[in-house]
């Protein structure tokens, strides 16, 4: 099903689609249909063509940089890149850290990140969780002591993703140790390039190196890179994560992998029918669109609540949770549908022992890959048990 949108929205609509079929790279798109890894380079060239359009922080208000446009057209450019291979922007900076400093940043913050956010000048990171804070986040104990102008910083994070490209990571400290855990947690910018700050990578089930550990000793950061009120972090932290919380949902990227699925259970043969006339599988496919399209709506609502600057609350749960596991089933879908041809991690392996493989070797050999990295979206961002409690406790009173 699709949405009836109004003539505006529809040449909006157009309008998108001929940005993209202009615009998007094709050798960045043929990478994400085939659900391949992108290049920093590669990310860096769709952020800064999004950029130029004035398309990049489409959620951010005008005078900072956003388009000004509301939730429909919001979720129109969302659908229609997914739909294009256009890549998820990185987030950290754009979707996470901008909407932070717009709402409780100093006008000096403002006016000197802000900007650099947008031309892409700063790579950021997330430093939130650690080893013993990860659901449970108001329990960070890395801490941060104020020194005269600076603040001295110790302890560690971890799964802290594509930090090997930051120079910057935006840190959850503990300012307060006598504070409630809650109430002692300030909200640090941090230059990673610091005297004191290492990194180390963590290579993942499917063989990559994109989540990270942070040691910080003794790492010295000037007091004008807090932001807000010291001890206020936690306020700052939930702020940020409903955003985070919202985009996890991908619904675009659901969309195109379901258009994805439908292509491949066309192609492929089970007792001399295609795939997507077998029973049990057509009823799982059939089941996930209708959890999609149920998606869509709410994520609609969601949007359109907060299009006048306020900010998600337990509806970016609900979409959390939803949007984690839709995506995931599909990438199960698409896994089970290639059978053995999905297999191997090395593409080379793929035709081995086989005279003809019934999807492209690309589509294959990503499978597994895709499937096993995606676990992590029910886990990430605060895990799907977790939005569960903040749902029966925020909206049902439990």
């Amino acid at each position: 099903m699709d949405l009836q949108f109004t003539p505006e929205e529809q040449a909006f609509r157009e309008e998108v689609q001929a940005f993209l079929k202009d615009k998007l790279p094709k050798h960045i798109s043929d990478k994400v249909k085939a659900g391949q890894r992108l290049s920093k380079a590669d990310q860096e060239e769709w952020h800064a063509i999004l950029n130029e359009r004035g398309w990049l922080a489409n959620h951010w208000p005008q005078e900072y940089g956003g388009p000004g446009w509301g939730a429909v057209q919001k979720f129109i450019f969302d659908n229609e890149c997914a739909l294009a291979g256009g890549p998820r922007i990185v987030p950290f900076g754009v979707n996470m850290l901008g909407p932070v400093l717009i709402k409780f940043g100093n006008a000096a913050q403002k006016s000197y990140w802000l900007p650099r956010i947008l031309k892409g000048e700063d790579w950021w990171c997330q430093g939130y969780s650690e080893p013993g804070a990860g659901s449970d986040l108001a329990s960070v104990k890395t801490t941060a002591v104020r020194q005269g102008d600076h603040y001295i910083v110790n302890g560690q994070k971890t799964w802290t993703t594509q930090g090997q490209h930051a120079n910057m990571i935006f840190c959850l400290v503990r300012t307060d140790r006598e504070a409630k855990a809650q109430s002692g947690i300030s909200f640090l910018l941090v230059d990673m390039n610091t005297p004191g700050v290492e990194l180390r990578p963590i290579r993942t089930l499917d063989g990559d190196k994109e989540v990270n550990e942070v040691f910080f000793t003794d790492v010295k950061v000037p007091v004008e890179n807090l932001v807000g009120e010291e001890n206020k972090g936690w306020t700052y932290a939930k702020y940020l994560l409903t955003y985070e919380r919202t985009g996890i949902a991908g619904v675009g990227f659901c969309v195109a992998a379901l258009a994805k699925l439908k292509v491949i259970a066309a192609k492929v043969h089970k007792n001399g029918k295609p795939l997507d006339q077998d029973p049990l599988f057509a009823a799982r496919m059939a089941q996930v669109e209708i959890d999609l399209e149920n998606m869509k709506t709410t994520n609609l609502r969601v949007i359109a609540a907060v299009a006048g600057g306020g900010v998600p609350g337990a509806e970016s749960s609900m979409l959390k949770i939803r949007g984690t596991e839709i995506r995931q089933e599909i990438l199960s879908l698409i896994r089970r549908a290639m059978g053995p041809y999905a297999l191997p991690f090395i593409e080379e392996a793929q035709y081995a022992g086989y005279a003809e493989a019934p999807v492209g070797p690309k589509e294959a050999a990503t499978a597994a890959a895709n499937y096993f990295n995606y676990r992590k979206l029910s886990i990430f961002g605060g895990s799907n048990e977790i939005q569960k409690n903040i749902i029966s406790k925020m909206i049902l009173g439990l």
